[in-house]
């Protein structure tokens, strides 16, 4: 069985890993030889140029010498939270725009659930005392395994709390899901009619047709 201890160095390396991949984006986004990549946009509007072809010494197009900008490599962060879908759209993308959504989307399905099974379902499995009838027969626990479903006694009316609020967080989380994909559904539409048209988007590939015979 698992204990304390054992799911909190799995939180800790989870953690971690987040934090490092974190630290790597915000430090290579900020470097010259990425420039293009973090920031196709403000090329294609002409809003950019690249420091590859700045003067100055070979070392500072390819690293970010100014230190300042990496004490505040992680201001972008509250500034694309804060910023209007539209002018993020317009600013980065319509990708970044529905990146950004897919955490939200994160938050609106896991924050209830997590509330409700605190408040629901942990006392349910906290106040039963299935493992403690298990360990006449040898099997052990600790006390971590008595927040989970492995508590409540066999043939409990207890697992009725724990189905109702199965098919409640099924039905939250497509409802969810539904909502969002029809917004960002409709943002898309209203971002292609936004744009310019391109011949591409009226063109139609066709291959392996066969030659003519007479």
């Amino acid at each position: 069985m698992a204990t304390l201890a054992d799911i909190g160095v799995a939180a800790g390396i989870n953690i971690l890993t987040a934090l490092i991949f974190l630290l790597l984006f915000a430090i290579l986004r900020i470097q010259p030889f990425n420039d293009r990549v973090y920031f196709p946009k403000w090329y294609l509007k002409g809003l950019r140029s690249s420091p590859l072809v700045n003067p100055g010494a070979l070392v500072s197009k390819i690293v970010n010498l100014d230190f300042r900008s990496y004490i505040r490599f992680l201001s972008w962060m509250p500034a694309a939270l804060k910023m209007p879908e539209s002018e993020l759209i317009d600013h980065a993308g319509f990708d970044s725009a529905v990146y950004l959504r897919i955490y939200l989307i994160g938050l609106k399905i896991f924050v209830p659930i997590a509330l409700l099974s605190w408040s629901i379902l942990v006392p349910v499995n906290w106040t039963s005392n299935g493992l403690q009838l298990a360990k006449l027969h040898d099997v052990k626990s600790s006390n971590i395994d008595k927040l989970s479903i492995s508590n409540v006694e066999r043939g409990s009316d207890r697992f009725w709390a724990h189905l109702m609020l199965e098919y409640a967080f099924t039905f939250w989380t497509c409802y969810v899901l539904l909502k969002e994909y029809e917004k960002i559904a409709s943002m898309r539409l209203a971002f292609l009619q936004s744009e310019e048209r391109r011949a591409d988007e009226f063109t139609v590939l066709v291959r392996n047709i066969p030659p003519h015979t007479s």
